[in-house]
């Protein structure tokens, strides 16, 4: 049997997948399970013979192990700490261990990782700011572990579960709530452009800023990095500026905190010279002085709304959605304010 003579319908059998790859049934057997002792041109064969036919391992000839895969991009910040807290209270509920995976800042992790996904055969895959290309899919779809991806990077491809959030609506509430207060000059310092989350809570601001038919200023809007130093470098630039923001929209609570910092440098005091917003609600915000507003993003409902799909998919079962956003809300504190006396006032709405 060539490669050419297989159709994905009927499902092949290994026995079938060996003989068109030209190799034995236990080679297939490594490849499937993800071993490394497969030389590479063998192992690309098989996997595209794997791919073409659309083969689905069967659930009945090899049980998953008691594992919750859990892989960030980056795995340095309270975030990913509210994060892990979700997906843990899932893996407690269904008796799973996690394997924790980090992929050094690539938004698509390496085939590294795959390959010991392959070999742990987890009972599901949770993706953080992640996704897999094409190839990737197909290796853990034709070995029956299904994956979810958390708070995409990116605009994920037809028929991945996802679970997000309301990420322009939260950019919208920021500076509505920034408007209403009186403010003018609302900057706004957004995580890196390439993430899917970033751009759509600069869009949040722009739509407010255009709603209330003020211009939108390009020299007001930053890129971050989702990072303290970010906030920080940002702000320092916007705030010695001759025409200073009143506000800033600082994307995350991580970079809002480099906005005091940078504000307290040039003796600015939040919020009676300066306001600020962020993003995430982590415990943190409630504790900075002053209390931080921001934009709640339920990362702990997220993360067990994600690793519970991957569970209930690796079960066999059918969940009523497989693409799901979560609401976000403002939470107002003591960092806003409205602007200092001598500030120009707002157009009418």
């Amino acid at each position: 049997m060539s490669a050419a003579e297989l159709e994905p319908d009927p499902a092949p059998t290994l026995s079938e997948i060996a003989r068109a790859a030209g190799v034995s049934a236990p080679t297939v057997s490594k490849v499937l399970n993800g071993r490394t002792d497969v030389a590479p041109a063998t192992r690309a064969k098989v996997e595209e013979i794997l791919r073409r036919t659309g083969y689905r391992r069967r659930r009945t000839t090899a049980p998953p192990s008691r594992l919750l895969d859990l892989v960030f991009h980056q795995l340095d910040s309270a975030w990913a700490v509210e994060v892990i807290r979700g997906v843990e209270n899932v893996a407690r509920d269904e008796g799973l261990s996690i394997v924790l995976s980090e992929s050094a800042g690539r938004l698509t992790p390496g085939q590294t990782w795959v390959d010991g996904v392959l070999a742990r055969r987890p009972a599901g895959v949770v993706l953080v700011l992640s996704d897999l290309d094409a190839a990737q899919r197909d290796q853990l779809t034709s070995r029956d572990i299904p994956f979810v991806v958390l708070d995409p990077a990116g605009d994920p491809a037809d028929g991945v579960p996802a679970v997000g959030t309301g990420n322009w609506q939260g950019g919208l509430a920021a500076t509505r709530h920034l408007l209403d207060l009186g403010h003018r000059r609302i900057a706004v310092i957004s995580g890196p452009s390439g993430m899917m989350c970033s751009r759509a809570r600069v869009d949040g601001y722009r739509t407010a800023l255009e709603t209330a038919r003020l211009p939108v200023d390009p020299e007001l809007i930053h890129e971050g990095d989702f990072h303290h130093e970010a906030g920080y470098a940002a702000a320092r630039a916007l705030l010695t500026h001759d025409d200073r923001p009143t506000a800033i929209f600082a994307g995350n609570d991580l970079q809002a905190l480099g906005v005091y910092e940078a504000a307290r440098e040039l003796g600015l005091r939040v919020p009676q010279d300066l306001s600020v917003v962020g993003f995430d609600d982590l415990p943190l915000a409630r504790w900075v002085g002053p209390p931080l507003t921001t934009v709640r993003q339920p990362l702990v409902e997220m993360a067990e709304t994600a690793a519970r799909l991957a569970v209930e998919l690796g079960r066999g079962e059918h969940p009523a959605a497989t693409r799901v956003d979560l609401a976000t809300s403002l939470v107002v504190r003591a960092s806003t304010a409205p602007p200092p006396a001598d500030s120009p006032p707002l157009p009418t709405r």
